[in-house]
C-alpha cells in the first residue's frame, strides 16, 4: 500500500499530516521521493497554496504517480476557503478533465477538502477552550460564534472582519491557545500534532457530528489501515 499526498499548505500540513499519519496508519512509513516507495510507504509534497496546487503542481504529481506505477492512492488535500466543499472538489475534477490529465487506472484519487481551512478542524477540540477567557478579542469571537458548542465548519467570519474566513478561523484558534499559554503558528503547529489533540477531534466528529470534512480524512485513514491489515493476513 503506497500513497502520494499533495497538500495545499507549505508549512502546517507538511508538519501535521505526517504526525497524524504515524498515529492513524502506523504501518505506513514516509519516504522522501516518489521513486523510493516500496511497500507501505507514502510521500508528501506541497502544492504551494491554491490555485498553485492545480496550476503548477498537480500535473507533475500525476506524472510522478504514473511513472512510478507503484501508488495505490493519490490524495489531494486542500482548503475550501470561501467555497463549499463540493465546489472545491469540482474545481479539482474539472481541472483534471479540462487539462486532459490521465491518472494511472491502478491508482485511486481521493480529494480531502478542509472546510474552511486546516485550522477549522483544530477549532473542534473542546479541551483547549478556556471557560473564562481574558482576551477581549476572543470574547468577541465567542459572541460571534461559539466553536466549543457549534460546528466550526459552519462558522463564517464577522461582517467587520476585513480578511478572509480562513484567516479569521486561524486567528480564533491562536487566541484560544494563547489563553492556555500555548503558542501556535503555521510554522510551529506542534500542539495540534499531539495524540491527545487528534483524539479529541475524532471524538468531536463522532459524538457531535461536527467537522465532517475532518471525518472524511479519518475515514480514509481507517480504510487504508484496514486494507493494509487485510493484505498482511492474505500473505
Amino acid at each position: 500500500m503506497n500513497i502520494y499526498f499533495l497538500v495545499e499548505g507549505r508549512r502546517t500540513e507538511m508538519k501535521v499530516y505526517p504526525e497524524w499519519l504515524s498515529i492513524l496508519i502506523p504501518e505506513l512509513k514516509r519516504v522522501q521521493w516518489y521513486h523510493e516507495v516500496t511497500k507501505n510507504n507514502y510521500c508528501i509534497f506541497t502544492g504551494d497554496g491554491f490555485p498553485s496546487l492545480l496550476d503548477n503542481h498537480l500535473k507533475n504529481s500525476i506524472e510522478d504517480v504514473n511513472i512510478s506505477g507503484n501508488f495505490d492512492y493519490l490524495v489531494i488535500c486542500l482548503d475550501s476557503d470561501d467555497d463549499t466543499v463540493e465546489e472545491r472538489n469540482k474545481q479539482v475534477l474539472d481541472f483534471i478533465k479540462e487539462e486532459k490529465i490521465e491518472l494511472n487506472p491502478n491508482t485511486k484519487l481521493a480529494i480531502i477538502v478542509q472546510n474552511k481551512c486546516f485550522e477549522t478542524w483544530f477549532l473542534g477540540n473542546p479541551k483547549i477552550f478556556k471557560s473564562n477567557p481574558t482576551s477581549s478579542f476572543l470574547m468577541d469571537c465567542i459572541k460571534h460564534y461559539n466553536v466549543k458548542k457549534e460546528d466550526p465548519e459552519l462558522m463564517e467570519k464577522p461582517i467587520d472582519f476585513e480578511q478572509t474566513t480562513a484567516i479569521f478561523h486561524s486567528t480564533y484558534l491562536q487566541e484560544i491557545l494563547a489563553e492556555r499559554r500555548i503558542y501556535y503558528s503555521k510554522k510551529n503547529p506542534k500542539e495540534v500534532t499531539e495524540r491527545y489533540f487528534l483524539e479529541e477531534l475524532i471524538k468531536r466528529s463522532k459524538t457531535k457530528g461536527h467537522i465532517q470534512s475532518f471525518k472524511q480524512f479519518i475515514d480514509f485513514c481507517h480504510k487504508v489501515d484496514q486494507e493494509i491489515m487485510e493484505i498482511a493476513i492474505k500473505k
